[in-house]
């Protein structure tokens, strides 16, 4: 029996066809992937079926009854839910609060705490979704608090879950947590959408694979008889290099010095404990870790958002550290910033006037921004790094795919010709064609003489990119290694406080 079935799905958004005749199927207790680089419409016809957007054709049929959705109480109303990819939770409230927020169970306006405690524990032991209940959102993991919005929707009734990337902002471990967690609701009877670009984790957790490509129906592939290569080429249109092409590097004089670092967070807490490492011209330098370990704080020191308590940051033989992040940029430091929506991007501005932060006044004459050179050079990025739609320099920067924002971003970042690149978490969120992109650009910057400095949480990403690997645990770099000397296992061993050589 199909739970879900949506036939010849159209979405226009004024004269851009978002979704041209578009099916999807799912059955029963399956888990079915949604496949498609950034920007194909996943997310778009995921929000039709969920009530947020309506469609301007093709039909929907649930639990094969035909249905209107027309919002998302509508949906709820037909056992649906959506696990957004952003969490939508009040951090000051406890987790069973966020959990009944909207959907409260009251008698006489008042509601019974430890009936609802109960009743919230027993939905996530029957799917393994272990909380505390109590615990303020603010205090608790970020894998944690998406168990949390899994609650939300299970509490709600859904036998349909549309899970929208739900990997990007989790931590390798807490993946592997989360396809378990998939598994066991497959097998309580829940039908599973997973929209994703992430190869791996169809082949691991995914059935029956659809695939769409700006906007169209592409196909729908058993997985398990399908290739990881065959599923890119069918979500990008191409053949696509899942392997990073790249020669070994030739580094040269020292760009970047990090010596005896000390930092504290927010709270007080040491953070970095004199930590050291020095980055080569020609050279990407990866630091490997378990989130958490130091390497907000460390990218936060070099960039001079954060103090530091003792030690020494130079560029190019320069101390910039407890300056500013003007004096930063000025010493020729680049930041491709791990959230993009709080440090890289204005989201209510154009594509062209995000093109020029921080460099306004290369742009003005005589303190007048000069339009025309700016929406000249916004092209310019948008061309060099295929971010899509094309001509969308006046369009609000938000409007913009996800990883096309990443695109763009590192064109921004990469025209300003730095000595040193700082790349945090480059691909997150973004599909494997734009991943292929991104890998090349850096190796490119590499080559030309470039001083990169990478930090991922992908150790695919890390042993793929890196020249020279730091390991860094509980604040401090444990271990260097060149790349041919490593593998995953040994990393993680690292990563994890085993010695050289356990």
């Amino acid at each position: 029996m199909k739970s879900v079935r949506m036939k010849g799905i159209t979405k226009n958004f004024g004269n851009f066809r978002a979704l041209d005749n578009v099916d999807l199927e799912v059955e029963k207790a399956g888990i079915v992937a949604l496949l498609g680089e950034n920007g194909a419409g996943k997310s778009t016809l995921m929000n039709i079926l969920y009530g947020l957007f309506p469609a301007d054709g093709g039909e929907i049929f649930i639990n094969e009854q035909k249905v209107n959705i027309k919002s998302p109480a509508h949906s709820i109303a037909h056992g649906i839910g959506m696990v957004h990819q952003h969490f939508m939770l009040v951090g000051k409230l406890t987790v069973a609060q966020n959990i009944i927020l909207g959907a409260e169970k009251t008698r006489m306006g008042f509601f019974n705490k430890k009936k609802l405690n109960t009743e919230i524990m027993e939905i996530s032991e029957k799917y393994g979704l272990f909380i505390e209940p109590n615990k303020k959102i603010d205090e608790i993991s970020v894998g944690m608090q998406q168990r949390i919005e899994i609650l939300k929707v299970l509490y709600r009734g859904a036998d349909i879950l549309i899970f929208d990337e739900p990997t990007a902002v989790l931590t390798p471990q807490e993946i592997t947590e989360f396809m378990a967690i998939l598994r066991n609701l497959a097998n309580a009877g829940k039908s599973i959408i997973l929209i994703t670009h992430k190869l791996k984790e169809i082949k691991q957790v995914a059935e029956i694979c659809t695939v769409i490509r700006r906007g169209k129906y592409i196909g729908t592939v058993n997985v398990a008889e399908t290739t990881e290569k065959q599923l890119a080429a069918m979500m990008v249109g191409r053949e696509v290099i899942l392997n990073v092409e790249k020669q070994p590097a030739t580094p040269t004089e020292t760009a970047l010095e990090v010596k005896s670092l000390t930092a504290e967070d927010e709270n007080g807490i040491q953070k970095l404990k004199n930590l050291s490492f020095t980055l080569s011209k020609g050279e990407i330098y990866g630091i490997a870790g378990v989130d958490g370990n130091g390497q907000k704080e460390l990218v936060e020191a070099i960039t001079s958002l954060r103090k530091v308590k003792s030690g020494s940051i130079k560029i190019n033989n320069t101390e910039i550290q407890n300056t500013s992040p003007a004096n930063v940029i000025k010493n020729k430091i680049n930041t491709i910033h791990e959230d993009r929506h709080r440090r890289g991007l204005v989201l209510d501005f154009t594509v062209e006037n995000n093109a020029i932060l921080g460099k306004q006044s290369e742009f003005a004459n005589r303190g007048v921004l000069q339009f025309d050179k700016i929406n000249k050079y916004a092209g310019e990025l948008i061309e060099a790094f295929d971010v899509r739609p094309r001509g969308c320099e006046k369009q609000p920067i938000k409007s913009l795919s996800g990883g096309n924002q990443q695109k763009f971003i590192i064109a921004r970042e990469v025209f300003n010709d730095p000595d040193v690149l700082i790349a945090v978490q480059p691909t997150r969120g973004v599909d494997i064609g734009a991943i292929e992109f991104i890998h090349k650009a850096l190796v490119a910057e590499r080559d030309k003489g470039k001083a990169i400095l990478l930090i991922s949480l992908d150790l695919d990403e890390i042993l793929a990119l890196s020249d020279t690997i730091g390991v860094i645990y509980e604040g401090k770099i444990v271990e260097e290694l060149k790349n041919t000397d490593v593998d995953e296992n040994k990393l993680g061993l690292l990563m994890a406080g085993a010695s050289h050589g356990d």
